[in-house]
């Protein structure tokens, strides 16, 4: 009989208000001269020795600058920890000046410190550019739930952030000033190309630098698949592909109907079963752990509620929410209000993940488990999931500290690029790093030939390897990197949009932001010259296929010529054209989708076919695929799905839809299979159906008119010829 076992739901790791760590009074502390005493902060660990190594006391701020802080950096960082005193012993008496005793006398006493701390800070900065939060209160009396929701509020946002709401301010506040003066920030540097791995899953000849090929590759990564650790940052809704969802709920196509989130779930797991056949040890678990946001955490949770976890065991599936951040109206970071009681907040980026997994002594935990590698996933990128045993072989044997996936970068391309910043007095402040689009122009401007962003003649591409924002690192580096000055808070940066010339007033309020990839400069700051960065990098057809944009949005990029519009369509069909070259590879006759044989639907090109899903359960290497899959034929207008771990196909011929799906010790050889059946068929929208917004981002539907199913779910050895019965072997 088929097995079958309840999943657990994911292990809790929350970060309320409850779990972030908050200044906390001593109940005598207001009767203390009119100071307020700070005795310790709040922590998720129940060990007391936890609370003191995470205190928030000894972080500092960081200017924009990579070659080290800027003079004004250095007078943000002195006056933030000057004003970091004040969390151990804050004088009300200023507060008390501008705010009344009986307004103060409504406040908690979390919410009395913050709120000293904020005011404290502005009027020691000589700018008083928070006035406007704390300086019209009316009498007490009047709208007093307000004012305890602003001081709750504050206490929220100055322990969510290190070094507290004045930290962050301060950092604000000189970098805005450094955005207003243009400052470059890579003033101090020059950019070269790295060096770095290359591999294809169609070229059988070795790597120059690893010595390996795609497959050799694959095989290393294999060897210590068993000892990572996934993360997924999935902190933002659908919003900009015109979804109000999470992106993680997505399907990825329409054959399967899989979201995003099962698919990375269902690899994982396959991985975790290689890492059984290839060491014998069954006990091995692959943790999972998800980034949230406040936006998304409670429909992850449901998303894992509903499906069992996607087959994921108790406590291996772990989530970390992140805080937002104060929005800033200005040049001099005032705090923007949403009303007059709530200061306006937003995403602070996915550079959150390296703190938060310091924060909740994961990574500790892993490197004291044996785990040796972190893989941290965006979340709507399906392709990049086979990138990763290939490129985590490449880290194990080049001993890449961090190794970053890569595809071929179109000169001007709105996509990071990998570049090395050679410095130009100091050899240790160099360093292998991302470089945004709009920063890599102008530096490029600035140097050598002075050309900027252009394409290499021989390759047609630009020189500097696109960034697919996935990344491979080692536990160790990862652990004593996160073990510094910094915690894992990654350097910041602002990008306000200026309403005019002058530079101060802005068109929308900005924050602070940080991303996940420019961990390199931490890395360089703790380790200096022995931090080992590199990249690999794929084939864009192989890796990279993002879905990003509206349907609306992609339509005007391919008006304007773009190649890439970053649709749930174009992801889809980009799918279904890399499992057309994996086929083709292994020997397969099918017509692979180039681009002049693409097809507009809803106005995106996309694949006429064949729509062809090898499911992890049936593959994840290349060696699987080839050993698997034995000639055949399949035509243009068919769709074939394969799931099963024991499953091989021999000389199928389909003219239809096809799909076949195995479970667990079920041997199955379908050889010699005959398919004729109507299939399935995209069909698109009606202008102006009412349809769900899921359906009206694709601008298309899937009618599956007839398919021939094969679902064999009892353990044993079954063999199925061209008529389709299946039989016992």
């Amino acid at each position: 009989m088929p097995r079958t076992r309840k999943a657990a739901p994911p292990l809790q790791l929350t970060m309320k208000a409850s779990l972030l760590s908050l200044l906390w009074l001593a109940p005598d502390a207001p009767s203390r001269g009119g100071a307020v005493l700070a005795h310790g902060f709040a922590s998720s660990s129940s060990s007391p020795s936890a609370v003191g190594s995470r205190s928030r006391r000894a972080f500092l701020p960081r200017g924009g600058s990579l070659g080290g802080p800027s003079a004004a950096s250095a007078s943000a960082s002195a006056e933030a920890t000057s004003l970091a005193s004040t969390a151990v012993e804050s004088d009300v008496g200023p507060a008390l000046e501008v705010v009344s005793e009986a307004n103060w006398d409504l406040l908690s006493d979390r919410g009395k410190a913050a709120l000293s701390r904020l005011i404290l800070y502005d009027l020691s900065s000589g700018h008083h550019g928070q006035k406007h939060v704390y300086g019209d209160w009316p009498a007490a009396g009047e709208d007093d739930e307000g004012k305890r929701q602003l001081a709750e509020q504050i206490a929220d946002l100055d322990g969510s952030y290190p070094g507290g709401l004045p930290a962050y301010l301060a950092k604000a506040k000189t970098l805005l000033q450094e955005s207003a003066d243009g400052t470059n920030p890579f003033a101090e540097f020059e950019a070269s190309v790295p060096e770095g791995e290359s591999l294809s899953y169609e070229d059988p000849h070795a790597d120059a630098h690893t010595g390996m090929t795609f497959s050799e590759a694959e095989q290393a990564g294999l060897t210590g698949i068993g000892d990572t650790v996934f993360v997924l940052v999935a902190g933002g809704l659908g919003e900009r592909l015109g979804y109000s969802g999470i992106k993680l709920s997505l399907e990825t196509n329409l054959c399967t109907n899989k979201c995003y989130l099962e698919v990375y779930a269902k690899y994982i797991q396959a991985m975790q079963r290689m890492a059984h056949l290839k060491t014998g040890k069954d006990h091995i678990r692959i943790p999972l752990v998800i980034m949230t946001s406040d936006d998304t955490d409670p429909l992850t949770r449901k998303l894992l509620e509903d499906n069992d976890n996607f087959g994921f065991d108790e406590g291996q599936v772990v989530i970390v929410k992140q805080d937002k951040v104060a929005a800033l109206s200005n040049g001099n970071a005032g705090l923007s209000m949403k009303s007059k009681w709530e200061v306006e907040t937003k995403p602070h980026g996915h550079g959150d993940v390296h703190h938060l997994l310091y924060r909740e002594g994961l990574v500790d935990k892993w490197f004291n488990e044996g785990k040796r590698h972190v893989i941290f996933l965006q979340d709507t990128n399906a392709l990049v999931i086979n990138s990763v045993l290939p490129t985590l072989g490449v880290s194990i044997a080049k001993g890449f500290h961090m190794n970053s996936i890569c595809i071929p970068r179109l000169a001007g391309e709105a996509a990071g690029a990998i570049a090395r910043l050679e410095h130009k007095t100091d050899p240790e402040k160099s360093l292998v790093i991302n470089v945004e689009y709009n920063q890599l122009d102008p530096l490029l401007s600035s140097q050598g030939d002075c050309k900027g962003d252009v394409p290499d003649p021989s390759t047609g591409y630009s020189p500097y390897p696109g960034n697919a924002n996935n990344i491979v690192i080692e536990m160790g580096a990862y652990a004593k990197t996160l073990a510094g000055e910094d915690k894992g808070v990654v350097i910041e940066f602002v990008n306000p949009k200026y309403k005019d010339d002058t530079r101060t007033e802005f068109k929308k309020p900005t924050r602070l932001e940080c991303m996940m990839q420019d961990i390199p400069k931490l890395f360089q700051k703790e380790m200096g010259s022995e931090a080992n960065i590199g990249f690999t990098m794929f084939d864009r057809w192989f890796t990279f296929s993002p879905a990003k944009n509206s349907l609306d949005a992609g339509v005007a990029d391919v008006g304007n010529g773009g190649k890439a519009p970053g649709t749930m369509s174009s992801a889809e069909s980009d799918k279904y054209i890399q499992n057309q070259r994996k086929l083709k590879f292994a020997g397969m006759d099918v017509d692979v989708t180039g681009e002049d044989d693409l097809v507009p639907v809803a106005g995106i090109p996309v694949t006429p076919g064949p729509r062809i899903i090898l499911c992890p359960g049936f593959a994840i290497t290349q060696q699987e695929v080839m050993q698997k899959v034995e000639g055949g034929k399949i035509t243009k207008r068919s769709s074939l799905v394969l799931e099963g771990e024991n499953l091989k196909v021999k000389n199928i011929d389909v003219d239809g839809a096809l799909v076949i799906r195995t479970g667990h010790d079920c041997d199955v050889t379908v050889d010699g299979l005959v398919v004729r059946n109507k299939g399935y068929e995209a069909e698109e929208i009606p202008e102006g159906a009412d349809v769900p917004e899921e359906v009206s981002i694709r601008g298309y539907t899937m009618s599956k008119h007839e398919v021939m199913e094969i679902i064999i779910n009892e353990p044993g050895k079954y063999h199925v010829g061209a008529d389709g019965e299946v039989k016992r072997a």
